[in-house]
């Protein structure tokens, strides 16, 4: 790269406005979240794989079970519907739904960090809708509003 380009780079990037500190809190809570879920996913993965941690669901029957229904699917493999899989968590074809529920609540603690930083700067409102929010992902979690499964 020559002088002229680099001095231009280094233009445009003065010209970008500074993120906002809620962007970047949220931005280093998410990206730390989702590296964790990302590595729990391959750790349960290589243990699966590997035959460190032993399997619900024989890997020799699911060619037999894939093209089940849901409902028959569970009640021939003894697997439990809803958060039930968490008591099975030590078997190598569960242990990967950590990694993807870790994935998918990882939005959490930014918003709960969230919290904090608009309340100190006096913005209730959206502190407010960060809690609000979390309280819809909970409750979507938490299976209590199963509608239409």
């Amino acid at each position: 790269m020559n002088g002229v380009a680099q001095v231009e780079e280094l233009a445009a990037i003065a010209e970008r406005p500074a993120q906002a500190a809620e962007q970047l809190s949220y931005a280093r809570w998410l990206e730390w979240g989702t590296r964790a879920g990302l590595g729990l996913l391959l750790l349960c993965f290589a243990a699966y794989l590997s035959g460190l941690l032993p399997s619900q669901v024989p890997v020799s029957r699911l060619p037999d079970l894939w093209s089940l229904p849901v409902g028959t699917y569970l009640q021939r493999t003894g697997t439990p519907a809803g958060w039930g899989w968490l008591a099975l968590a030590a078997h190598g074809d569960i242990a990967n739904l950590l990694g993807i529920a870790l994935l998918a609540g990882c939005s959490l603690p930014p918003l709960l960090a969230l919290v904090p930083l608009f309340a100190s700067r006096g913005d209730r409102v959206y502190a407010g809708l960060c809690l609000a929010e979390v309280a819809v992902l909970l409750l979507a979690a938490s299976g209590v509003l199963r509608v239409g499964h």
